[in-house]
């Protein structure tokens, strides 16, 4: 055998890779730059997985009009919830889940319905400073979700 016929060729197919490789590289970074984010939502990460079961809830809220009027009273917070006429949305199940700042777990607290469409909580002497709460009133497969800041 000869010396020609001996040739290495492993060179070359290590210089293929590291050339494909690049070519890649280039691609995937021009696919990145160019087509921007799918995500136009800002909430989508807040909501996990639970986030198209929440935009449905949230789109069937606004279809029907649904608002809500917010009060706190001392220590008491009292919501009037009504619909797109003006008229009271009564038998709606709520919660006020409290962040407490400092503590492991949330606080659940249930809203009491104290006549129709006006809702009611007691948020006791022991809550103190800024809290963040988010209220949540259901019925009929229809939610609605607030953000509220509470300063005491």
């Amino acid at each position: 055998m000869t010396e020609a016929s001996k040739k290495n060729i492993y060179p070359l197919l290590i210089l293929l890779l590291l050339g494909g490789f690049l070519i890649f590289l280039a691609w995937s970074a021009f696919q990145a730059a160019g087509l921007g984010s799918k995500v136009t939502d800002a909430d989508y990460y807040s909501k996990g997985l639970k986030y198209n079961s929440t935009m449905i809830e949230k789109r069937a809220a606004e279809v029907l009009g649904w608002s809500i009027e917010t009060r706190l009273d001392g220590r008491t917070l009292e919501f009037h919830l009504i619909d797109h006429e003006g008229g009271e949305v009564d038998r709606a199940l709520g919660t006020l889940y409290l962040v407490i700042p400092g503590t492991a777990e949330n606080i659940h607290l249930p809203l009491q319905e104290v006549a129709s469409g006006f809702y009611r909580v007691n948020l006791g002497d022991s809550i103190t400073g800024t809290i963040q709460a988010r209220l949540e009133l259901e019925r009929e497969g229809v939610r609605l979700n607030r953000q509220l800041l509470l300063n005491f």
